[in-house]
């Protein structure tokens, strides 16, 4: 293979509509293709751009525009702009005959583009730790907790979006398919919508059913901790107790904790911001090294059961991929027993907990029209609207009590909700910053001291 030395090409800046007139020029190169000024700007897309990695030039990929754009977006490039760069980028390299470039010349050219078009070091800086963070295939869970109409499904769907992760899985359905399909001992009614005699019965009956789905969820936190693959887990069956790890090892893992509670209108991530990451050591049973609140395999669903609830999970394709590309990794639902040591454990996982919550009035409004038009308020006549909306509060308090542990509370309000979404995008991105780098630093010491 002929190897291009070039490391970078002279970039002009960007001109207004220059897609379009580009996209109708014919480089000399393709004098011997014929195309007709209808697909004249699709001609970019049917030419093969091989981008080459390691020392050795030994493996490469194919330039997709798409992948490029969405990995472009992850930084906070909004994506219009992102769209064009990647057009930008594929021009370049085709006009100037580089149809063979390294992963260096690609990324020199690249960058050279995002500071034409005003993104430059630190956008850059976050391209460049993504793409650290794929290559180490740190495990990515992100916990998207709260009560009913917080925007759990929305919010977990748009980062997903953002931060190009394909695998959102949602507790709601895991509670349903154990409750169908196993004998669990789970109720067709929600735990909020059943008569207590106190609020500690409630909240004791809900972290009995958040052990049971997480119990469900095993399979999935198995996989994402061997494969080194992101995930985000939404619903209400979410109990922080059960993925919070200990004060010891959260000590160990150099990561402060203080209480926090953000108002994303009007909070800005800098230096000072505190980012709360988790450890989770994971045994040979999958489950994490905190004897106080491990899961244990008595809490009413066995490893058959899970299995055959993972089964029907696949076979009904639970698990969205909102990528829409051929490549992404979908997350499969096995129960497999894996071993895990910790000679062989890889990167530390990183764990995102954050807890939805909203202004008090503006939730009861939407509270009483969802739960007016539930089922299940048929089967229990006697629970009027106000004493479900309290057990709905009693468990978000229980909930928000955690942020000592490093839990991260979240106000949303319909009239900041992209607010909402670009600060929990930036909080996310240096959850993953500070991730990665203890990861490399414990590697880097792991290796000193053999």
């Amino acid at each position: 293979m002929k190897k291009e030395k070039e490391k970078g090409i002279a970039v002009s800046s960007p001109i207004s509509g220059e897609e379009d007139s580009d996209d109708k020029q014919q480089h000399p190169s393709f004098s011997s293709v014929r195309f007709s000024s209808r697909n004249a700007s699709s001609k970019y897309d049917f030419v093969k751009v091989k981008v080459w990695l390691g020392d050795n030039a030994d493996h490469y990929y194919v330039l997709s525009r798409f992948l490029l754009s969405r990995m472009l977006t992850v930084t906070k490039i909004p994506n219009h702009v992102a769209i064009k760069i990647a057009l930008e980028l594929k021009k370049l390299l085709i006009d100037n005959s580089l149809l063979d470039v390294s992963q260096t010349d690609l990324e020199v050219n690249l960058f050279k583009l995002m500071e034409r078009r005003g993104y430059g070091e630190e956008y850059i800086n976050r391209y460049k730790m993504m793409t650290r963070f794929h290559h180490q295939r740190v495990p990515l869970v992100i916990l998207v907790c709260g009560t009913a109409c917080v925007g759990k499904s929305t919010i977990a769907t748009q980062l997903a979006q953002r931060l190009n992760l394909p695998n959102v899985l949602q507790t709601d359905m895991v509670y349903e398919l154990l409750r169908t399909s196993t004998d669990a001992p789970l109720a067709s009614t929600p735990v909020w919508a059943r008569d207590f005699s106190s609020s500690e019965e409630l909240i004791t009956e809900f972290c009995r059913e958040c052990r049971v789905v997480r119990k469900g969820l095993g399979g999935d936190l198995k996989k994402a901790m061997k494969d080194g693959k992101p995930i985000i887990i939404e619903g209400i069956h979410l109990d922080p107790s059960i993925y919070l790890v200990d004060d010891e090892n959260k000590s160990s893992s150099g990561v402060q904790a203080e209480n926090k509670e953000i108002n994303p209108a009007s909070a800005e991530l800098d230096n000072n911001t505190a980012v709360h990451t988790q450890n989770i050591h994971v045994d040979s049973g999958g489950e994490k090294n905190n004897d106080s609140k491990i899961l244990s395999s008595n809490d009413g669903v066995s490893d058959d059961q899970v299995g055959a609830v993972s089964n029907s999970m696949s076979s009904l394709g639970l698990i969205g991929s909102l990528t829409g590309h051929k490549d992404a990794s979908l997350t499969e639902l096995g129960t497999e027993k894996t071993t895990v040591s910790k000679e062989k454990s890889g990167p530390k996982p990183i764990i995102v907990p954050i807890v939805l919550k909203m202004a008090e009035f503006d939730h009861k409004a939407l509270l009483e029209e969802w739960i007016s038009s539930r089922t299940f308020i048929e089967k229990c006549p006697e629970q009027d609207h106000d004493k479900l909306i309290a057990n709905l509060k009693t468990i978000q308090d229980y909930l928000c009590s955690f942020t000592s542990q490093g839990l991260t509370v979240v106000n949303v309000s319909a009239t900041t909700f992209p607010q909402t979404l670009d600060w929990l995008h930036g909080y996310l991105l240096q959850c993953i910053e500070q991730g990665t780098s203890l990861g490399s630093h414990e590697n880097v010491t792991q290796v000193a001291a053999a």
